[in-house]
């Protein structure tokens, strides 16, 4: 079904975010065929978005989504206590169904506050988990990267399952790997998953940091032939410049936590030196088990933190790390991120005359939408043109009690 949303103030975000009154966004076979003023369409549902925001939705480029079932557990501890807490602990006793109600309650939480894609670092110590997670991820109508994570304490995942996973892909759900890498494993444990990862075609997803393992493992990767523009590399805070710039120069990408980060201690804000270094650079929630779970709360944790860097960060370039540069952070800016013509109807609509927002969008739409925006401003979401939420509602139905027994199990 073709939809024409009409008369909206529209904020896209290519090259530079920019916000345009009285524009039209016409949706076309899932992708944003135009953009303009006074556009006309024969065939398409006009949905009428005047006093309303129309941008691209949003892009979590890091979560582990399955711990939604474990929410807040972790809000009062160190990094090394949570370590213990859920992976310790919990993490042993995680069964598949577990996984498949954190995984589609996380989903539906990012989809209802307009985040339209996740990269769900997952939990698959078993090819059972792993399936679970893309199960729950196609259930909820959500666009995601699937991370096939790793398990950090034991074997790695065998060749065979991270294979199969790989076939689980469909039009909405693609997958990558998500190893140990170079700062936690050997070096030939790292080649023979960064190898897999090639063979199937899959991007890697790694979590990184000067050790315990490498002190330099940007450097290790790039001595191994490993390091490549393929690779989303997570937090990084405690790396030199120089294995920054090494990054940079690889066109990877990272995502930064900067709610998590500080609370957990990962280590000083990263995100100026990343501007500084020309880095891609994308957001993630990362764990709801510490932090809150939605966008508008990680942009403004982003755009706090950046003050204590050299580097001037400004709410344009917070939210830029919320769309299109996260969607490059993780691969996908050619499908996603932006208003441009042909990328896929991934749209967010606001309600611009609701009283945080309505004088803030008088005076600076992007500042307002960064620095005063809340979920419930977001009264309209489409996935690949498909409305997952209307009038403030989700169209999708969560199932409480599913995540209710997944929490009671895992903690008692």
């Amino acid at each position: 079904m073709d939809l024409l949303l009409r008369g909206g103030l529209v904020i896209d975000t290519e090259p530079s975010p920019v916000a345009m009154s009285g524009v039209d966004v016409l949706v076309s076979d899932g992708r944003i065929a135009a953009v303009g003023p006074g556009l006309v369409s024969e065939s398409a549902t006009v949905i009428d978005c005047t006093g309303r925001i129309v941008l691209p939705g949003f892009v979590d480029t890091h979560r582990h989504l399955w711990q939604t079932v474990l929410r807040s557990v972790a809000s009062d501890v160190s990094l090394g206590q949570y370590i213990d807490v859920v992976l310790r602990s919990a993490g042993p006793r995680v069964r598949p169904e577990d996984v498949h109600a954190g995984t589609f309650a996380g989903a539906l939480e990012c989809l209802d506050s307009g985040i339209t894609t996740v990269q769900d670092y997952a939990y698959s110590p078993t090819f059972a988990h792993a399936s679970a997670s893309v199960s729950a991820l196609q259930a909820s109508g959500i666009r995601a990267l699937f991370g096939y994570g790793q398990p950090v304490f034991g074997p790695a995942s065998a060749a065979s399952d991270v294979a199969r996973a790989a076939e689980l892909a469909d039009s909405l759900v693609s997958t990558a790997l998500a190893p140990m890498g170079p700062s936690f494993a050997e070096m030939d444990e790292v080649v023979r998953t960064w190898e897999l990862a090639r063979g199937l075609g899959m991007r890697v997803v790694v979590h990184v940091g000067n050790g315990p393992t490498a002190g330099a493992p940007i450097s290790a990767l790039k001595a191994a032939g490993l390091l490549s523009s393929a690779i989303t590399f997570v937090h990084g805070n405690s790396l030199e410049d120089a294995e920054l710039s090494l990054i940079a120069s690889a066109g990877a990408g990272v995502s930064i936590a900067p709610a998590v980060e500080a609370r957990m201690g990962h280590g000083g804000p990263v995100v100026g030196r990343l501007r500084r270094l020309g880095v891609t650079t994308g957001l993630g929630v990362d764990v709801v088990s510490a932090v809150a779970g939605d966008m508008f709360s990680l942009m403004r944790a982003t755009l706090m933190s950046a003050s204590f860097g050299d580097v001037h960060v400004t709410p344009a370039d917070v939210l830029r790390m919320a769309t299109v540069e996260g969607a490059a952070a993780i691969g996908m800016d050619d499908r996603i991120g932006s208003l441009r013509v042909g990328k896929q109807a991934d749209l967010v609509v606001l309600r611009a005359n609701d009283v945080n927002l309505v004088g803030g969008v008088a005076h600076d739409p992007v500042n307002a939408v960064v620095t005063a925006a809340h979920p419930g401003n977001v009264e309209l979401v489409m996935v690949g043109g498909r409305v997952v939420k209307r009038d403030g509602r989700l169209l999708t139905a969560g199932d409480p009690d599913a995540v209710l027994a997944s929490a009671a199990h895992l903690v008692a």
